[in-house]
C-alpha cells in the first residue's frame, strides 16, 4: 500500500504541488489573469435594458476551458469531501490496509480539489454543500459501494469532458488526474469482486476504452449528493 501510495504522490508533486501558484500556473498555460470570472450568461449592467436576475448556487458556464476546469474541481469537492468523512471514522470492519489505502485516497482527492481551486482563482466557484444522508458511513458495503460509484462516475467524467479542453497544457494535467482517479476505482472494485478491475460496463471488451460520460449525465448522477443548486450554461 505504501509504494502506491508514493507512486502516486510522486507524480502528483510535479503536477499539482508546483502549479498552485496561480500565475505561474496561468502564465504556463498560455491563459491571461484579465477577464477570467465566469458570469451569469445575459446580465448586462447598463441601465434600462431587462436583465436576468441572478442564478443562485453555483454556475459552471462550458464556454471555455474554466467552465471544464471548474466542473472538474466541482466533482473533486464531492470526491474529497465524501473521503474526508470516511478516513475520519471508517467503518469498524475495514482492515488496516483499507483504512491506510481510504487514508491515501482522502490524500489524493484533496490535493485534486485545491490543485483546481489554485489554478482557477478568482474564477473558481464557491464551495459546494453535500448530502450524504443516504450512505451509511459506519457500514462497509455502503461506503464501498458509494466508493465504487463516486470513482467510476469521476473516470466517466473526465472521459466526458476531455474533448472540451482547448489547452493542451489543461489536458494533459486532467490526464494525470484521471490516470489516478482510474487506479482507485481500480482498488475499490475489487475489494468489493476481486477481478472486477477492468470489466464491463466500465470498460469496453470490444474497444478495451474506459467509459465517459457528458457532463450533463455526470452531473444528474452526483447531483443526489450536492445540496447547492448547479446551474449548467453554454454546455
Amino acid at each position: 500500500m505504501k509504494n502506491l501510495q508514493q507512486l502516486d504522490e510522486q507524480e502528483e508533486r510535479g503536477i499539482l504541488s508546483a502549479p498552485l501558484q496561480r500565475r505561474s500556473f496561468l502564465q504556463y498555460a498560455g491563459a491571461g489573469v484579465a477577464g477570467v470570472a465566469l458570469v451569469a450568461a445575459g446580465c448586462s449592467k447598463d441601465r434600462g435594458e431587462l436583465t436576468t436576475p441572478p442564478m443562485t448556487g453555483v454556475t459552471l458556464d462550458f464556454k471555455d476551458d474554466f467552465g471544464v476546469l471548474n466542473y472538474a474541481y466541482a466533482l473533486e469537492q464531492l470526491e474529497a469531501a465524501f473521503y474526508i468523512k470516511v478516513a475520519s471514522n471508517p467503518p469498524s470492519n475495514f482492515t488496516s490496509s483499507e483504512r491506510a489505502y481510504f487514508q491515501d485516497i482522502q490524500y489524493h482527492e484533496i490535493a485534486h480539489r485545491e490543485f483546481f481551486k489554485a489554478a482557477l482563482g478568482a474564477a473558481a466557484i464557491g464551495s459546494l454543500e453535500v448530502n450524504f444522508s443516504t450512505i451509511n458511513f459506519s457500514d462497509r458495503t455502503s461506503v464501498l459501494a458509494t466508493a465504487k460509484a463516486f470513482e467510476d462516475l469521476g473516470v466517466a467524467a473526465y472521459n466526458g469532458a476531455g474533448v472540451r479542453l482547448k489547452s493542451e497544457v489543461y489536458l494533459g494535467l486532467a490526464g494525470k488526474i484521471v490516470s489516478v482517479e482510474a487506479r482507485h476505482a481500480a482498488y475499490i472494485r475489487d475489494l468489493i469482486n476481486p477481478g472486477d478491475f477492468a470489466t464491463a460496463p466500465q470498460v469496453d471488451s470490444a474497444t478495451g476504452l474506459d467509459m465517459q460520460l457528458t457532463p450533463d449525465k455526470v452531473l444528474a448522477i452526483a447531483g443526489a449528493y450536492i445540496k447547492t443548486k448547479v446551474n449548467v450554461i453554454n454546455l
